[in-house]
């Protein structure tokens, strides 16, 4: 197992790509050992910069037809925790913090059933008149397929119309796991895997780059996470449209998958230092703390991610699953984080662009 390892690891250092079996023994390696592989090709990839971004986040309804079963966000018609914001609720959550110099603006939802698409059109309008400086990443895969049903509308036309009013970049949400094994199980209702990889490429042969994804920790396996990271590596040497990766840890709480553990500590950093290791070809590699804490995202600085997301402001999603995170952190608290694990806080925009 060492000598596999160390051949490994040679290959790693030289810059060439692993296999899927390859990812699987580094599964089975010492964590520290892992954990200094990927270090080396996100410092080799980013030297001592790690990136954070000034955001904010707009979750516009939760109210859902999908009903994944990990998923404590998502609610039926008629219950009580059920929200949809207006236009005019989105606006005075926009100009509550106009006085703030955030770069971008993070809007997700559900797949909400009642909504016409010309909302979803009329919210982006409406954020770009009042924040024509920010970048609007907006709306995940499993989104945009939905505004295809309800809209009567393709892919490209969808994704046009959305781009003329100011979506500049997809985020990542919607991927999970991509075997249809493990999708029948916790989330029957979605798209497929291949039909999220289609969107995805057809998006960035549109011009509109995103984020990916990788939800893990409960009932998958580590053969078919490494799938999916290769799925996203097969398509990333096409279109070259992936800005990042953000491996998601589940959160058991107040789901249907409740009876589950979630990952370990020791399984998320792994996971973290392999998706580096694996994605060659995606430049930077998120340690979302909102998912993790942000105590656990400083750790995973030193396993090969290179980013910490934001100052978020108001996620919900998350926190909906109980997660112990706080819902927002300032720009010096994201700062003094990233220079306690011996790195350089960078500000950036949702393109990786430095800002002064």
């Amino acid at each position: 197992m060492e000598s596999e390892i160390e051949e490994i690891a040679k290959k790693i250092e030289k810059g060439e790509r692993l296999s899927l079996e390859e990812g699987l023994r580094l599964y089975d390696a010492p964590l520290l050992t892992i954990g200094e592989l990927a270090k080396k090709v996100k410092e080799r990839l980013h030297g001592k910069k790690v990136y954070y971004v000034y955001n904010q986040h707009i979750n516009y309804s939760n109210i859902c037809k999908n009903l994944c079963k990990f998923c404590a966000f998502g609610k039926p018609k008629g219950d009580p925790q059920g929200f949809t914001l207006t236009l005019e609720e989105i606006e005075q959550k926009i100009k509550a913090r106009l006085d703030e110099p955030i770069k971008e603006i993070h809007i997700v939802g559900s797949v909400q059933p009642d909504l016409p698409f010309d909302y979803y059109v009329e919210l982006i309008k409406l954020v770009h008149s009042l924040r024509p400086e920010a970048i609007i990443k907006a709306y995940t895969i499993t989104e945009i397929a939905h505004f295809t049903e309800i809209s009567g509308k393709n892919t490209e036309q969808v994704l046009r119309i959305l781009k003329e009013a100011g979506v500049q970049v997809l985020p990542g949400g919607g991927a999970e796991i991509f075997a249809q094994r493990v999708r029948q199980k916790i989330c029957p209702r979605k798209i497929s895997g291949e039909k999220w990889l289609n969107i995805a490429q057809i998006a960035h042969r549109s011009g509109i780059p995103t984020n990916c994804t990788m939800l893990f920790g409960h009932i998958e396996t580590k053969k078919e996470r490494l799938e999916h990271l290769i799925a996203l590596r097969e398509l990333q040497d096409e279109t070259k449209g992936f800005i990042c990766f953000i491996p998601l840890c589940f959160h058991p709480q107040n789901t249907k998958l409740s009876h589950l553990p979630g990952p370990s500590g020791v399984d998320i950093l792994k996971t973290m230092a392999i998706s580096r290791i694996m994605l060659d070809n995606i430049p930077h590699i998120k340690a979302y703390w909102v998912m993790l804490t942000p105590k656990l995202a400083q750790v995973a600085l030193n396993f090969g991610a290179d980013d910490l997301d934001g100052t978020i402001i108001e996620e919900k999603i998350t926190h909906m699953a109980e997660a112990q995170s706080p819902q927002a952190l300032t720009r010096a608290e994201l700062e003094s984080l990233i220079r306690e694990t011996g790195y350089k806080p960078i500000e950036r925009d949702t393109f990786f662009r430095e800002i002064n």
